[in-house]
């Protein structure tokens, strides 16, 4: 029992001392920590570029961040942030992900019978995964559990879809995606080319009946400098992008450049 009393005593006397070091020697709160609190989202995601919201908070209050970056804090959120701190919010455009991926079950063809752990990445491990294209949608889901809010769908035909309206641009589905075929990009963007494979049309078209074959009537319907070309992948300018008129004019023979958002 001695060596029982012994370490009690000695935890309640260090617990006091240190109690004591804090009380008069410790880093006083932020008080401004209180009130930003509430305003965080919790969701973690580090789309502000922080590892978290609690990282980003402390960002905040030592002004190495400004209000603005949180792509999950609502507006108002943010102008009460800024009001806290006494700053002005950062303007940041809005974003959304995008699949580039046209390749569900029945469109893209398969290469051999995957039966192991439904994850992407997993799943690459096992002869590349079922389907023949290396650069395609594996519609396994791995992007869609990453998402924090619930942003994307897996398709009954094994293709991951965004939803826009959930989507707020975080970026972690980006991470997530062994093949890097989901992007970031503007929230005013309204057409895009899905498809990322940049191989011969013929080859593609053995793969996937939706690729791109880089005939270039999206180029001759857009305006000039609107779409790029890389071999046989055409792809949308960010920084000048063609609208939902320029895909209609295209008539896009394999439809893997269409509307980001077929309901707008």
């Amino acid at each position: 029992m001695v060596p029982v009393i012994v370490l009690t005593v000695t935890g309640v006397l260090m617990a006091f001392a240190i109690g004591i070091i804090v009380k008069y020697f410790g880093a006083k709160p932020d008080p401004r920590a209180e009130a930003i609190g509430p305003l965080m989202p919790g969701a973690n995601c580090g789309g502000c570029g922080y590892a978290g919201c609690n990282d980003y908070l402390n960002a905040l209050l030592s002004g190495q961040a400004k209000p603005g970056h949180c792509p999950s804090m609502s507006a108002d959120n943010v102008k009460k942030l800024a009001a806290i701190l006494g700053e002005e919010a950062d303007e940041v455009e809005p974003m959304m992900a995008v699949v580039l991926c046209s390749g569900e079950d029945g469109i893209a063809t398969k290469n051999a019978m995957y039966n192991g752990v439904n994850d992407c990445r997993n799943a690459l491990l096992v002869a590349g995964a079922s389907k023949s294209c290396s650069y395609g949608c594996l519609g396994m889901g791995t992007c869609a559990r990453a998402c924090p809010h619930g942003a994307i769908e897996i398709t009954e035909k094994r293709l991951a879809k965004v939803h826009p309206e959930l989507c707020v641009g975080c970026g972690k589905c980006i991470s997530a995606c062994p093949r890097g075929i989901v992007k970031l990009v503007p929230r005013t963007l309204e057409v895009a080319v899905f498809c990322s494979s940049p191989l011969a049309g013929k080859i593609k078209m053995k793969q996937c009946k939706a690729a791109c074959i880089g005939c270039h009537k999206c180029g001759k319907a857009a305006q000039p400098g609107q779409m790029t070309f890389n071999g046989f992948l055409a792809s949308v300018n960010l920084e000048n992008p063609p609208n939902a008129e320029t895909a209609e004019k295209a008539a896009c023979p394999t439809h893997c450049f269409r509307k980001i958002d077929p309901t707008n």
